[in-house]
C-alpha cells in the first residue's frame, strides 16, 4: 500500500502539529515498513528530524510541486500528483484536505486536533475563523474518516459540523522517545547553567498566548514558597508581556523566566529537572505536554474543563482555570507533600504507557487499510 501524506506542518512546523506529523510518519515507517509512504509538502526546508526521517526509511520519499504556487498546489494541484504516483490512502495530517481529493477517487483520512478556533473564537481574528472553519468542515464531510486525537476533539466534530460519531475514530497521540530517556546529571548541569535555570520551578511549556493562560501561574507564584520560580517555555505572543508586568506589579518578576525558542533536544532535560509542571490551558485539543511531563516522571497539575484529564487520567491534580487560590493550593501540594508525590508518579507514569507509538502506529494502519480497501477504481484520470 502507498500511503500519501499532507506533510506541511511536517517541514515547516517545529512544535505541536509539526511533532504530530513527524512522530506518526516515523511510527508508522518503524512498526509498517512494508508500506511506501509520501510526505507531499509545498516546500522542502532545514527541519533536521524530517530530514533525518527522510534518511533514514527508504521506504519515505518527499514530494515538492515543480513551479506554480505552492499554496495553491497544495489545495488543488495536488491531486494530480497523488493520482500520478498511485497513492492508494491519503491522510491529511493537520485538519485538511485538497478541495479535489474526491475527483481523484483516492480515499483519504484527516486528523483534527482541535476546533478552538469555533470553542474560543475571541482569540482567533475573524479571517482566520473563517478560514479554519471552512477547510476543516470540508476536510470532515470529505473524509472518508476521520480521526480525532481525543474524545474531547470528538464531541467537538460532531457538535459544530454535525459529523456522524461513527466515522471518527478517536486515536491517541504519543510522545517523542526522548521524554522517556534515562537522567544524565552532567547534562543536566550543563543545561541548568546554560539557560540560568533556577534551582527549583514549577514549569508550563506551550505558546504563551492568553488561551493557555500562564497568567493563573503568576498570580499564583506569591503564595508559593520564595525559592520556587515559575519557568515558561514556549513563543512569546503580546501575552507575555501582560503577564511579565503582573509579575512585576506582584512583586516576583525576578522569579519568573521565559524561555523562547529552546531547541528540542534540551526540551526533556528541562522537563526532568522541574520540581513541578502546570498546564492551566483554558482548552487543548489533547495537551501532549501533560503527557510528556507524566513521561519525565515530574508531578502535573492541569486545568478542568477540555481534554486534560483525559491526557493526565489519575496521575495529575486538577483545578478550574480561574481558581488561582486553588492553584496555589495544589502546586504548593505537589512541591511539598512527598506521599502525594510518589502517588501521582507511581500512576502517571503506569497512564502515560497507553500512549505509545507502536500503539498509535497500529491503530492508525487499521484505519488506513480499512480506508484503502474502500476504493473503487474508475479509471478515470484527472484532467
Amino acid at each position: 500500500m502507498k500511503v500519501g501524506f499532507d506533510a506541511k506542518r511536517a517541514f515547516q512546523n517545529r512544535t505541536g502539529l509539526g511533532n504530530y506529523s513527524r512522530y506518526l510518519i516515523e511510527s508508522l515507517c518503524q512498526h509498517f515498513p512494508n508500506h511506501d509512504y509520501v510526505a507531499y509538502a509545498p516546500r522542502p526546508t532545514d527541519e533536521a528530524r524530517m530530514q533525518a526521517l527522510l534518511e533514514r526509511f527508504p521506504q519515505l520519499s518527499a514530494v515538492f510541486p515543480e513551479g506554480g504556487w505552492p499554496a495553491l498546489w497544495r489545495i488543488k494541484g495536488i491531486a494530480k500528483d497523488l493520482v500520478r504516483d498511485g497513492v492508494d490512502v491519503f491522510h491529511g495530517l493537520s485538519g485538511e484536505l485538497p478541495l479535489t481529493i474526491k475527483e481523484t477517487g483516492i480515499p483519504s483520512v484527516v486528523t483534527v486536533h482541535d476546533l478552538i478556533f469555533l470553542r474560543f473564537p475571541q482569540y482567533y481574528s475573524p479571517i482566520d475563523r473563517h478560514i479554519y472553519a471552512y477547510k476543516m468542515r470540508r476536510a470532515c464531510r470529505d473524509a472518508t474518516r476521520i480521526i480525532a486525537i481525543s474524545e474531547c476533539t470528538k464531541r467537538d466534530i460532531v457538535h459544530f459540523f454535525g459529523t456522524d460519531p461513527a466515522k471518527i475514530n478517536v486515536i491517541y497521540q504519543g510522545c517523542d522517545p526522548a521524554f522517556t530517556a534515562e537522567r544524565d546529571p552532567e547534562f543536566e548541569r550543563d543545561v541548568r547553567e546554560r539557560f540560568l535555570l533556577p534551582a527549583r520551578y514549577v514549569l508550563c511549556v506551550g505558546s504563551i498566548e492568553e488561551r493557555k493562560n500562564a497568567g493563573l501561574l503568576v498570580k499564583a507564584l506569591p503564595k508559593l514558597a520564595a525559592d520556587v520560580s515559575l519557568v515558561l517555555v514556549g513563543k512569546r505572543t503580546p501575552y507575555t508581556a501582560r503577564i511579565e508586568k503582573e509579575a512585576a506589579a506582584l512583586g516576583v518578576a525576578e522569579r519568573l523566566k521565559v524561555l523562547e525558542d529552546l531547541p528540542f533536544a534540551y526540551l526533556p532535560t528541562v522537563y526532568r529537572m522541574a520540581s513541578a509542571f502546570a498546564y492551566p490551558s483554558r482548552y487543548e485539543g489533547f495537551g501532549i505536554p501533560v503527557l510528556e511531563a507524566m513521561r519525565c516522571g515530574v508531578p502535573v497539575l492541569a486545568a478542568t474543563g477540555s481534554c486534560l484529564e483525559e491526557a493526565g487520567g489519575g496521575g495529575a491534580l486538577y483545578v478550574h482555570p480561574d481558581d488561582v487560590a486553588g492553584a496555589a493550593t495544589a502546586l504548593t501540594r505537589l512541591l511539598c507533600d512527598e506521599t502525594l508525590r510518589k502517588g501521582l508518579l507511581e500512576k502517571g507514569t503506569a497512564y502515560a504507557r497507553r500512549f505509545n507509538a507502536e500503539t498509535q502506529a497500529a491503530e492508525v494502519m487499521r484505519v488506513l487499510n480499512e480506508v484503502a480497501a474502500t476504493r473503487v477504481f474508475s479509471g478515470h484520470q484527472m484532467k
